[in-house]
């Protein structure tokens, strides 16, 4: 398969994810006011907050393959702050899968952190996109972090691919809350 093919794909997996996260945080704050979406919110919640650890696993899972795939099939050579996300995201892939098979809710801690590690890196990357001058000597200079692999529609590349992975991770790991009594078969 042709990787502009397969990046276009993970772009728009990136746009869903970075609409859901907009989408979530406009909810979460538009219920501080307004008694509707304080309901509206509430019925999301107990719509996704079941299934948010299993969701999050997959998000996880897909920006794994999707990294792997950059790497291994489009030869896309990682940068050493691409290494640095991957650090964050793979393991992601586990602990919130176990979490998810589980139902263990206490994974949600572990799961934040390192998704906010991977977030953090992710918004520096995408700064030394943007700013080269940024770009400190840790950097290989046959391989800068600044290199641009991917740019879809003008401002989402790899790292930001990832962050809207991480900011999606996040936001599902807030909306996971346990199955109660009532609602277990």
């Amino acid at each position: 398969m042709d990787s502009d093919v397969v990046t276009l794909f993970f772009a728009l997996l990136a746009t869903l994810a970075q609409l859901v996260v907009v989408a979530a945080v406009v909810l979460w704050l538009g219920a501080m006011v307004s008694p509707a979406l304080r309901r509206a919110r509430g019925s999301v919640l107990a719509v996704v907050g079941p299934q948010a650890l299993a969701m999050a696993a997959a998000v996880a899972l897909v920006c794994t393959l999707g990294s792997l795939y950059l790497s291994e099939v489009a030869h896309f050579l990682p940068c050493r702050l691409c290494w640095f996300q991957r650090t964050a995201m793979y393991p992601l892939v586990v602990v919130l899968g176990v979490a998810a098979v589980r139902r263990d809710h206490g994974a949600r801690l572990t799961g934040a952190i390192l998704a906010g590690i991977g977030a953090c890196v992710s918004i520096w990357h995408l700064l030394v996109e943007q700013y080269p001058n940024l770009e400190s000597s840790s950097c290989d200079p046959d391989n800068p972090c600044s290199f641009k692999w991917v740019d879809q529609w003008g401002y989402l590349t790899i790292p930001g691919m990832a962050l809207s992975g991480f900011a999606l991770i996040l936001v599902l790991l807030a909306a996971a809350r346990p199955v109660s009594l009532e609602e277990q078969p």
